[in-house]
């Protein structure tokens, strides 16, 4: 009896240890949500660094972050150069927001889903970058054309969305992202290995229709 009351303890502990750290965190919801999460580990440091890196060199409009997670690639973001108060982090899992918010002070983690994105963001502001690390493969068809939908109305005047996915062919989600890809590189320094691709949705903004006579 005794054995057992210290095998629980000890069980106890382990999980509370686990809940305080990012591999814990990551882990937890992993199990509770695998088809959210869409990865076996956390993004490597080598992996935030290049989508990073694949931001525009203007200074010119807010940065949003897609799917946080346990803060690697919003460290990156900040160590690149990118201001706290230019950043927006989206996050739908609360363990993960909770995490964020105490490990980021200075950044604004908006607690809700990507799919509802110009929702949780100011009106009439100029978004220069998505930086995304939701799993497109594993979402389903609904709610990655809403996403992507987004992505094209918030980002026609010159705005870019950076994206990884583990698929290293062609993801089907491609087929309906409707825009220019301006850049691709494997991150090999990962596991498992990813792709980052960069999309431009650069438009000419369409002009009013004129009246027409009947």
């Amino acid at each position: 009896m005794m054995l057992r009351v210290l095998a629980l303890g000890r069980a106890r502990r382990v999980s509370k240890y686990l809940k305080t750290i990012a591999p814990g965190v990551f882990l937890q919801e992993l199990c509770n949500r695998p088809g959210a999460i869409g990865a076996i580990c956390p993004s490597s440091k080598f992996l935030a660094r290049q989508m990073a890196r694949q931001l525009p060199g203007s200074n010119d409009g807010l940065i949003i972050e897609l799917g946080g997670g346990t803060g690697v690639i919003t460290r990156a973001l900040l160590d690149h150069g990118v201001a706290p108060e230019r950043l927006r982090v989206v996050e739908f899992s609360s363990p993960f927001v909770q995490r964020l918010r105490e490990r980021f002070p200075d950044v604004e983690v908006i607690h809700g889903n990507a799919a509802d994105l110009i929702q949780l963001i100011p009106r009439n502001v100029k978004i220069q970058a998505i930086v995304s690390s939701l799993p497109l493969c594993s979402l389903s068809e609904p709610i990655t054309q809403s996403i992507l939908q987004q992505w094209r109305e918030l980002l026609h005047d010159g705005g870019v969305a950076i994206q990884f996915t583990y698929n290293l062919g062609l993801p089907k989600w491609r087929a309906s992202i409707l825009s220019h890809q301006i850049n691709s590189k494997v991150v090999w320094a990962n596991l498992p290995p990813a792709n980052i691709s960069t999309f431009s949705f650069k438009s000419a903004k369409l002009p009013h229709p004129a009246n027409e006579c009947s």
